[in-house]
């Protein structure tokens, strides 16, 4: 997962385009192209160097690290000015730090646990990745899914149109008018007060039951296709409704989970590990009570567990 970027380090860049003449973001966009710029050279490896800072080299890997980072992203902009904007702040970047190690802003003590915090968050970070790339696999996402549609009961789903009115003196009316051969779609467009489905003819699309509140739901369901119910009353309104077709819901295709599979894998692995971490570390709370493992807070101590 990505490590967010310090907001030390993102008011560093803002500073930066402000004085370019550019601002982050959607304005960024929007501005001129920097004068006279010195076209970034094309980086053939990570080795590539791209600039020199005092003797000390701007890598083409350096970029793309940068380029990684959220508070960077240059949306609208085009990747040869992009470049030369990672190159330019690259160059502000070191110019600043090593104006930084000059004046022995990290020889501090505040310096040096700000240090040692991210370094332990981006090697968790790292840890974390790598743990979940092992879990990751096709094999994976796909026994999760062939697990998940297996235990997917099936369900019916309703494609239904609806025209909502404030009484039920309008709704007898309109339910009249439809079942004596008026168009459904066209008296919605005219008289439905649902700003959502009325410009639709009314259209609903697909919902299965507990999608919809239970006096619609039970309506919708009741009916066959083609059917035109009395007015039914909800917390909306009165509504008129016509079932158009039912089905039982297709199961999505695995390309469709795969997104949410993998997710999912990556989530449950990053879990897995903190909390196998967590079981097999001495924890305490100095000045409080000491933090049991898994197996302790059930009233087992280490050496009560069995191989």
């Amino acid at each position: 997962m990505p490590i967010p970027f310090s907001l030390r380090r993102a008011s560093a860049l803002a500073l930066i385009l402000a004085g370019s003449g550019l601002a982050p973001g959607a304005a960024l966009a929007q501005a001129p192209a920097p004068k006279a710029a010195t076209p970034a050279p094309a980086a053939t490896s990570p080795e590539t160097v791209v600039a020199k800072v005092n003797g000390q080299p701007v890598t083409a890997a350096d970029l793309a690290l940068a380029a990684e980072d959220p508070a960077l992203s240059l949306p609208g902009v085009d990747e040869g000015a992009k470049q030369n904007l990672l190159v330019d702040y690259m160059i502000d970047l070191k110019v600043g730090a090593q104006a930084a190690e000059a004046a022995k802003v990290g020889d501090s003590p505040d310096f040096k646990r700000k240090l040692a915090y991210f370094r332990d968050k981006l090697l968790l970070d790292e840890y974390l990745e790598r743990e979940a790339k092992k879990a990751v696999t096709p094999e994976a996402a796909k026994a999760l899914y062939d697990q998940t549609v297996k235990s997917m009961k099936p369900e019916e789903e309703v494609h239904a149109r609806h025209i909502l009115v404030e009484s039920e003196d309008e709704a007898k009316k309109i339910a009249a008018r439809i079942k004596g051969g008026e168009d459904f779609a066209k008296v919605a467009a005219e008289l439905s007060k649902d700003p959502g489905s009325k410009t639709e003819g009314g259209d609903l699309g697909w919902f299965t039951q507990e999608r919809m509140v239970k006096p619609f739901a039970d309506a919708a369901f009741k009916l066959a296709p083609g059917q035109v119910s009395d007015p039914v009353k909800t917390q909306f309104g009165w509504h008129v409704l016509r079932v158009e077709e039912k089905r039982t819901k297709p199961v999505p295709t695995f390309d469709e989970m795969k997104e949410q599979i993998d997710q999912y894998l990556t989530r449950k692995a990053q879990q897995d590990t903190i909390v196998k971490l967590r079981e097999a570390a001495k924890v305490e709370r100095v000045g409080g009570s000491a933090t049991p493992a898994a197996g302790e807070a059930k009233g087992e101590t280490k050496g009560d567990k069995k191989p």
